[in-house]
């Protein structure tokens, strides 16, 4: 029998409300005491562990893995629109989107980009999208899509030998930037105010010069991040100090600041960045190598990055990427190779509470939380 469009309406309200009943119950009961939680499950699957360390098991939260069918494919590239709507970005050209929470991904990578590496995207909705490829030269390309990946424009192709590309983010939907590993000495910056539809290089003179060696980390497209309509953030590594530069304009000038994340190496420094609001942040990193060992991979700054505390308690070894859990002031999830570790008190202390491979995490405002990396994997916190 045929509802009427008030009936629909209802209907569909409903299932609204109640998905983010339950949304909200799934974050709930990863905030709870440290001494009533424990690991989510082995591997980052759904299976709980018999035991945890950090006692009795309470919550029932689990990574749930979804499958991709892209068991070659490693996904550094993540943008979570809400509970149903994700996209990925990954090795191989590849680029992937699911429109109903993840149990059906279609693949919609651009024709002809196989050799690229997309490590970034930014998705506006379920229809328009943004992706970035990284790499020396012309690797680096931007591609947008307005109808859900049934076709690309390229709308960026880096013409210079000596830049090279590692991740971007949006004010909103028509200003961006991307930025590029030294150029002479500077950071370089590329932005946007169509939504990604053309690009052009901003001026080097309001960068602070890099230090020897230094440069991003395209490990999970939060090396540049924003919050509000003229704040962005810029994670390094690789020189002899761990840096996060900021500008308020855009990108037009920044200023430099320390970390206390090790530096001093290639393989060292911040790798992804987390911003709730304008002063309060998180970043964290280490030493990706995995027979290193990644002390004090974790701070935190309440005042915009101007200065950076070291974590009390960071995660046990290098974590790529980093989020705070929906319309939490304490609350944030990092994740790496090695494990998920959450914080409840604003990055001070960190708990291992999964010990899958994750490269990248993202949540929604309708309380979804979403995490992708290597062997085709993402997931979606459940209950």
């Amino acid at each position: 029998m045929r509802r009427s469009g008030s009936t629909r309406r209802r209907g569909r309200a409903g299932r609204l409300a109640a998905a983010g009943v339950t949304c909200g119950a799934v974050l709930a009961a990863l905030t709870v005491p440290a001494a009533e939680a424990r690991p989510l499950g082995r591997g980052g699957g759904t299976e709980p562990l018999s035991a945890g360390r950090t006692g009795p098991d309470r919550t029932g939260v689990h990574w749930a893995v979804q499958d991709t069918g892209t068991p070659g494919i490693r996904f550094r590239g993540l943008a979570a629109v809400d509970r149903r709507t994700a996209w990925l970005a990954g090795t191989g050209g590849t680029v992937l989107r699911t429109t109903d929470g993840g149990a059906r991904w279609r693949n919609v990578s651009p024709p002809g980009a196989a050799e690229l590496q997309f490590r970034d995207v930014t998705a506006f909705d379920a229809r328009r999208a943004v992706v970035l490829a990284i790499g020396e030269g012309e690797a680096s390309r931007v591609y947008r899509t307005d109808d859900g990946g049934t076709t690309w424009t390229e709308s960026f192709r880096n013409p210079d030998p000596k830049a090279f590309y590692d991740c971007m983010a949006f004010f909103d939907r028509r200003h961006g930037l991307a930025v590029s590993d030294p150029v002479d000495g500077r950071f370089r910056v590329l932005s946007t105010a169509d939504g990604g539809r053309s690009w052009h290089v901003l001026p080097a003179d309001g960068m602070p010069p890099a230090l020897d060696g230094e440069a991003g980390f395209a490990a999970s497209g939060q090396c540049l991040v924003a919050s509000g309509p003229r704040d962005v953030w810029l994670a390094t590594g690789g020189g002899a100090h761990a840096r996060v530069l900021h500008s308020a304009d855009r990108g037009l000038t920044w200023t430099a600041a320390g970390t206390p994340v090790p530096a001093g190496d290639p393989a060292k420094g911040v790798f992804a960045l987390a911003f709730r609001d304008r002063a309060h942040g998180i970043a964290v990193g280490g030493d990706y190598r995995s027979d290193q060992p990644s002390p004090h991979a974790a701070a935190v700054t309440s005042d915009g990055g101007r200065t950076w505390r070291p974590a009390a308690a960071p995660p046990p070894a290098y974590r790529s990427g980093a989020a705070w859990l929906p319309h939490s002031r304490t609350a944030a999830l990092a994740v790496g190779p090695t494990g998920t570790d959450l914080t409840t008190d604003g990055g001070r202390s960190w708990r291992t509470i999964d010990t899958g491979s994750y490269d990248t995490v993202a949540c929604t405002p309708d309380l979804s939380c979403w995490a992708a990396g290597e062997q085709g994997r993402v997931a979606r916190l459940e209950r």
